[in-house]
């Protein structure tokens, strides 16, 4: 149980490293989104099989992570059909 615990925190600092490596493309800040999601959710069902709670929580996570999931992807569609691709310098937020 202890080794699953390991990759779950491995896998959440890997996404994060992952995420600020890779902050000029829209796409590949989702996936690594994602992928903090996806271990999280890991963690998550480790926590409560371990204690023997009921999944319903689990559910409901991971319905919230798909709602984020497709929000994102309209707003990279909405960004590309703008702007023409998902580089963050291409358009300016203050200026």
């Amino acid at each position: 149980m202890m080794y699953c615990l390991v990759i779950s925190i491995f896998m959440y600092f890997s996404g994060l490293l992952s995420f600020c490596l890779n902050r000029k493309h829209m796409l590949l800040m989702l996936l690594s989104l994602e992928f903090i999601v996806l271990s999280l959710y890991f963690n998550l069902y480790i926590y409560l099989s371990c204690y023997g709670f009921e999944f319903y929580f689990g559910m409901i996570f991971l319905t919230m992570s798909v709602c984020e999931g497709a929000l994102g992807l309209s707003i990279l569609v909405s960004m590309i059909r703008t702007h023409g691709n998902d580089y963050f310098h291409t358009f300016n937020v203050l200026w």
